[in-house]
């Protein structure tokens, strides 16, 4: 088999596992998975001690299903930003969001100097910014988000549950994508 024709495959079976109902989700993450509000308001209001915790940000290639999620060549680098949400003195969710080049212009320019700032805060503010669908998947170690998250907290968990959607500023996306992390239903 050719590389191209392995690469399309991978890219097709990775795009295909991300669902738009969290049927198949454990019980207790279903509301997590399907909330379209803004999970830093949620992590707010449940926990005094929320902060963000950036642990990666600057310019690689996004993962396959990402750049066909934007319609961009996967070879194409974007502006890759990965925070941990803490809450109750534990890393709650693991979030990954990807920003191609030429989204850096106009309303998005602010987003590579976000630092500790939410940036779930500045999508949810912003009455010009729409939410497009939210999916759903369940990550293991064939996909490359599972393998960054668990670098980054050092999890061992077999499989996580994630969730991702596509934000709109005039035209420009944004993908955001939140990995829960196990104990996220504790307090």
């Amino acid at each position: 088999m050719t590389a191209s024709r392995h690469d399309t495959r991978q890219q097709i079976s990775l795009q295909h596992g991300w669902l738009a109902h969290p049927f198949r989700a454990p019980r207790a993450l279903r509301g997590w998975l399907s909330d379209r509000g803004s999970l830093t308001r949620r992590l707010k209001a449940r926990y005094a001690d929320f902060r963000v915790s950036p642990v990666a940000r600057g310019f690689a290639p996004p993962y396959l299903d990402e750049a066909q999620a934007l319609r961009l060549s996967p070879k194409v680098h974007a502006y890759v930003r990965d925070v941990l949400l803490m809450g109750g003195g534990h890393t709650r969710v693991f979030a990954h969001s990807v920003l191609p080049r030429t989204s850096l212009r106009g309303g998005w320019c602010g987003i590579t100097r976000l630092g500790t700032k939410p940036l779930g805060e500045a999508l949810f503010a912003d009455p010009r910014i729409r939410r497009l669908g939210l999916t759903i998947r369940r990550l293991d170690a064939r996909h490359p988000l599972y393998r960054t998250a668990r670098r980054h907290t050092g999890l061992t968990a077999r499989h996580l549950w994630a969730r991702r959607s596509v934000f709109c500023l005039n035209g420009h996306p944004l993908l955001v994508t939140e990995v829960f992390l196990p104990g996220i239903n504790t307090p």
